[in-house]
């Protein structure tokens, strides 16, 4: 179905109006994009998970596609399946007003050169080819179907960006420098190549995630011997990056929570519903962390939260609570869940400061300085670095 056959603009507009009332869309600029850039071109198919874990596909050919496309909401548009048969997502296009907020913190103008890390299904490289012209963007992606299937949408819209397939965190040295780049993925820590890719008061927007929901966006501004910056005030996440092109491994977690050092907690089962201790609790730790789940709910045990690092330590946190606390096992050099209460204690002490008070230091070595209100604060946190 072709953007000109189908009834899309009342759409777009709808949806531009959405995005302005949620007080984000505030460039005129940008408005002409979302009006002008046909969504359902580059989201023909997306996804759906049921309560029992199967994937369900909505199509062109489905009564309410056309309007879901349009909803301010994102949409799970690839599957792959790992080596043991599970389906799991590996690109979706980003909730358009997440994208614009985005798009407006990084104070684009007519002059700049733009690295997007992550085409995905090239949505956004056509707003950011409508604002500023195919010969000042640039894109890659590790997915050669997924740049491949972007590159045929633009091209039928009549754009023409550069796009590459490539791992993003290498970003794009053959088309530097750039006055901004803005990763659609996370990554555990900002790739310095980012850094020399990008213009001396250029600037960076990425997702920082040590791990699963640790760290929030975060705005960069390149200086001669530093990227220096602070995380936006509200938070968002994306996929991962990817070190291949297809499904990642599946996690498996070989232990028996039962077997660990036992203590009970009065926090939440998932870390991340407290964030930003969550973010610094990784500061406290050697790697990132994996997640999953062990055990059978109503099957006579706990079903258990688990978490574990690269260095072999894990934690387990049962679902159920017993008088406001669950019980916790632990085992390994690095006490996770310590570190955790450790980590709340210490912002709770602190006063409760949000995401716009935290900023982030990156230097060649690759040192990542977290820090609180100013960068010589006496409030700062070393984030050992992976990529």
């Amino acid at each position: 179905m072709t953007a000109t056959a189908t009834p899309w603009r009342p759409h777009a507009h709808r949806l531009a109006d959405d995005i302005a009332t949620d007080g984000v869309l505030r460039s005129p600029q940008w408005r002409a994009a979302l009006e002008t850039i046909p969504r359902h071109v580059f989201v023909p198919r997306f996804y759906t998970q049921q309560p029992d874990g199967h994937w369900s596909e909505t199509g062109h050919d489905s009564p309410d596609w056309l309007d879901q496309v349009y909803r301010n909401q994102p949409l799970i548009t690839a599957l792959a399946t790992t080596a043991r048969g599970n389906q799991v997502t590996v690109s979706s296009s980003t909730k358009p007003g997440l994208m614009i907020r985005m798009l407006e913190a990084l104070d684009i103008q007519d002059s700049h050169r733009v690295l997007e890390i992550g085409t995905g299904t090239g949505y956004n490289a056509g707003l950011l080819a409508h604002r500023l012209g195919g010969d000042q963007v640039c894109s890659v992606d590790i997915g050669a179907d997924l740049v491949a299937a972007a590159r045929t949408r633009l091209h039928s819209l009549g754009l023409y960006p550069a796009l590459d397939i490539a791992h993003g965190g290498a970003g794009l040295p053959g088309h530097a420098p750039f006055d901004r780049i803005i990763a659609t993925c996370s990554v555990p820590a900002i790739p310095w190549a980012w850094a020399e890719q990008t213009r001396e008061g250029g600037l960076i927007l990425a997702d920082l995630k040590r791990s699963v929901h640790a760290g929030n966006l975060v705005l960069l501004a390149r200086h001669a011997d530093r990227l220096q910056g602070r995380f936006l005030p509200r938070w968002a996440g994306f996929m991962a990056i990817r070190d291949t092109d297809g499904a990642p491994p599946d996690l498996r977690i070989d232990l028996t929570p039962e077997d660990g050092d036992r203590s009970t907690t009065a926090l939440p089962l998932h870390p991340w519903e407290s964030l930003i201790p969550w973010m610094l609790t990784h500061a406290r730790l050697p790697s990132p962390l994996t997640f999953g789940y062990r055990g059978a709910a109503g099957a006579g045990g706990h079903q258990w939260a688990v978490f574990t690092a690269t260095d072999g330590s894990w934690c387990a946190v049962a679902k159920d609570s017993r008088d406001g606390r669950r019980e916790v096992r632990q085992q390994g050099a690095s006490r996770i869940w310590d570190e955790f209460e450790n980590a709340h204690k210490q912002w709770l002490d602190l006063g409760q400061p949000q995401w716009d008070r935290f900023g982030l230091t990156v230097t060649p070595d690759a040192a990542h300085q977290l820090w609180l209100d100013d960068p010589d604060s006496e409030h700062h946190w070393t984030l050992a670095t992976t990529l």
